[in-house]
Formats: structure tokens, sequence, C-alpha cells
């Protein structure tokens, strides 16, 4: 497979950036004179109570839980506001929540949005969103904003694979359990749109065709420019597929990678005198293995970074085993942030085990396609049964859709495929999912969590028609 030539890195200079050729020794001198102190003024942390405290869980439910619950409310200050942890952060992948206004974001309870560096990069550009004045005067949000790297959408994206496999040649490639990749691992006719070596990443834009590099000195760039109270620093994603040897390359490649990104974050921070404070948190990789997650969790903890986030292969049954290796090893005092969880019974196993904050897209994906949620699970509102039922999606929902309109009506939107069944379908998602945090943080303060959590998980996993 041939390698493309090199890319321009999108008009940034990098100052501190390191080829590959420089060597590991090389970064390691330049990151050794990181200053742990820069100002954090406009970012802090409090942790205001702890489920271990607060509840009185069975000696049963200690033990499967690894012998400790690790669970806390808490209180993360932004220059754009505080957000209640724990929280769901809504996405707004191109500065937009699909098909919803930002002024209904907010009335449905959103504390902050999420968005993505990858995205806005391509469109409009983050000069664009600079000259704005940061993402959230760009999009009319005056609360607090995060915003990802781009390496997810630059790695999976941009690979041509339906699931990631080693970054390395197709042909070479294996599961994770030594057999070679088969139809099921590649996407038919796809090209292969992302390169990485040890400096960073070539890819091709999947809206023009252009290529571009991403380095982490250029997502730090991108990341100032876009103006974010929040940023993640940028890695590699990897998954269950790739190979034991690869994934241990490749968290060594992210944290060579985060420490030039707190180099670059230092810089930036330095130089753009007279804006807001934007947090760095670093992100975990490491996938299901328990020493590289560990490894990584001490690596990245001992950095100078304002919190952390949690991604890479998470597979469910492991989940709430991965988060609360995590936990053990990472800083108490800094949050934490499961990047790409909404599924209500793994954001309570994130909850349990120390994640004050969480994102994910699916909410808004599956009201798109008429999926709704409801204290008895989720269900499609185009089923033929509620062409003439005239009662809310469900009784006791406070959204905006649930108290002003009907399942027939929005059956007859998305029949008639008009555009506004995708925002109110979105607008009662978001609403359950945010209100189901929401509730689940005032319970670890009451005291109620585990009662609260064993009738929401038992009435949802219930079977039971809406």
């Amino acid at each position: 497979m041939r390698t493309p030539p090199p890319a321009k890195e999108a008009g940034f200079s990098g100052r501190l950036g390191c080829r590959h050729s420089d060597g590991k020794q090389t970064i390691e001198r330049r990151m050794s004179v990181l200053d742990n102190s820069f100002p954090t003024e406009d970012f802090g942390f409090t942790i205001t109570s702890r489920l271990a405290d607060t509840a009185s869980p069975s000696a049963e439910r200690v033990e499967a839980n690894g012998g400790q619950f690790r669970g806390r409310t808490g209180v993360i200050t932004t220059p754009h506001g505080q957000i209640q942890t724990p929280a769901f952060t809504p996405v707004g992948t191109k500065a937009t929540v699909k098909a919803v206004l930002p002024e209904s974001m907010k009335e449905l309870g959103a504390q902050a949005l999420l968005s993505n560096a990858y995205h806005l990069y391509l469109q409009p550009g983050p000069e664009i969103l600079d000259a704005a004045g940061g993402l959230g005067a760009f999009m009319n949000w005056d609360g607090p904003t995060f915003t990802d790297s781009g390496g997810f959408q630059v790695m999976s994206l941009g690979s041509g694979f339906k699931k990631v496999i080693d970054m390395g040649t197709v042909a070479d490639a294996k599961g994770a359990d030594g057999r070679p990749l088969g139809d099921d691992d590649v996407a038919k006719g796809k090209e292969r749109l992302a390169h990485i070596d040890d400096d960073g990443v070539n890819f091709k834009s999947h809206i023009d065709g252009s290529i571009h590099r991403f380095t982490p000195e250029v997502s730090m760039q991108v990341q100032h420019q876009i103006g974010a109270d929040v940023m993640f620093a940028f890695d590699e994603l990897t998954t269950l597929y790739n190979s034991r040897g690869y994934q241990e390359e490749a968290l060594e490649r992210t944290r060579l990678w985060a420490l030039r990104c707190i180099a670059e974050h230092q810089r930036l921070t330095a130089e753009r005198v007279g804006k807001p404070y934007q947090a760095l948190f670093g992100v975990i990789q490491g996938a299901q293995y328990e020493d590289l997650r560990r490894k990584a969790c001490q690596d990245l903890g001992s950095m100078p970074f304002d919190g952390f986030g949690i991604g890479g292969a998470l597979e469910k049954e492991n989940l709430g085993t991965i988060v609360r290796w995590c936990a053990e090893e990472l800083p108490e005092s800094k949050p934490r942030h499961l990047l790409g969880i909404s599924e209500p019974d793994d954001i309570f196993v994130g909850i349990e085990n120390g994640v004050d904050t969480f994102d994910c897209v699916s909410p808004t994906r599956v009201a798109r396609n008429a999926a709704v949620y409801s204290p008895t699970g989720r269900y499609n509102i185009t089923n033929a049964r509620f062409k003439a039922d005239f009662s809310p999606i469900y009784e006791g929902c406070d959204c905006y859709t649930c108290t002003h309109y009907t399942r027939a009506y929005l059956r007859h939107l998305f029949k008639a495929d008009e555009r506004l069944a995708a925002t109110l379908a979105s607008i009662h998602n978001e609403r359950f999912i945010v209100r189901m945090v929401d509730d689940a943080r005032e319970a670890i303060k009451d005291g109620t969590y585990f009662e609260y959590r064993d009738e929401f998980l038992g009435n949802y996993y219930s079977g039971k028609k809406p």
C-alpha cells in the first residue's frame, strides 16, 4: 500500500512538533520542561458527595463491583458556567445537535454540549469559529462546551473499515484471536483514507477528497481556535480487533502525543492572551487489557491534565471492570469523562465507578430513525398501533414534545417524511437521558441511588410494551 506524500498541516506551525526521526528520547527531553502549574483559575472540579457515604449497598453488590463504589457528585467549573455531575453531555458534532435548536437544548436541561474538532476543522474551519468568538458564540450556546480531538473520526471514518483494525497494511492485519481478517471486518468498496505514523496522521477529507495532516500540535491549534471550554488530547483509537502488539505500540504513541499536546497547549495558552482558559483532558486507551489500561492511567495521570477521558474499545460486559481499573489509578481530584456512552445500564455502571460526564450521539441518531425512549424501553413510534393514539410518548415526561404533541402526530410526521419528526423525537430522547442522569445525581445525594437504579433498569429492560 502506498503512503501518500506529506500533507500540509492546514496552515498551522507546530513549533514543538517532533518528527518521527527525532526519536522518543528527543521527545521526552523536549517535554521534560512542561509547566505543571499553568493558569487554571477559570476551571476546577469539586467533589460534593460520594456514593459510598450516602448509600448502603448489600455486601453482595459491593463484592460484585470489585469491593468499592467510587460514584460521586461534583461540580465542574468552566469559563461559561458550571456542570453539576454526573451529567450527560449531548453531542452537537458540527456545532449543532442535529435537528434541535440550541435554545431547545437549554430548555431540556443540557448543561454542556460536545462538538467535534475533525468536522469543524473541515467545515467551516477553525478560523471562522475563532473570529466568531469561539464555539459557543458561533452556535448561540452560552453554556460550557467540549470538543474531542478529531482522532476518532480521522482514524475510524477515514480508515475504510467497518471496525478499526491495525493501522498497518490490510493484508497483514489479524483479529484479536489471531485469525486473518475476513469480509466481515473490511468494508467493501471503501478506500483507505488514513495513514498513521509516529508523528501524526495523514487523512483524506470525506467532503472533497483533499489531503490533510493531524498531529498533536495541529489538534491543539485547531481546538484552541474552536475555543471550547474542555478539549481532549489527540490519541490513537484502537479496538478489540487490534493485536496485543499493536495495542502496545499505539499506547506508547498516545503517551508521547499526550506530552506533545500538553506542550503545545501551554504554548498556546500563554500566547492567546485575554482568552478564557481552555481545559485539556488526556484520553485513556488500552482496550481490554488491564495492564495497558492501568499503565495509561498512571502515565497520563502523572501529567498536568485538567481531567481525563476514557475511550477506545469497551466491551459491554467488561465496561464496569475497565472503568473501575481507570478509577483506581486516575487522580481522584480530577473529572473523568466516558466517551461515546448513552445506553442506560452502561451509564449507571459508569456512575458507580466514578465517571462524572458522558456523551453520545445515540439519542438523536435513533430519534431520526423513529426510535423513542420510554421508562419501559425504546420503541418505534411508526408502529401501526400508534396511528390513532393521542397520548404523549409516555405519560409523565416533561419534555416539550410530550407536553405539546401526541404519538399519533409524531407517527404521522415520520410517515410523511417531515423534518419536524426528527426534531420532536430528538428533543424527547435527549431530555430522557439528561433527566435520567440528573435523577441519578440527586439519588446519590439523598441516599436512594440503588433504589432508583434498580427501579429504573428493572422497568427499562422489562420488555413491557409502552
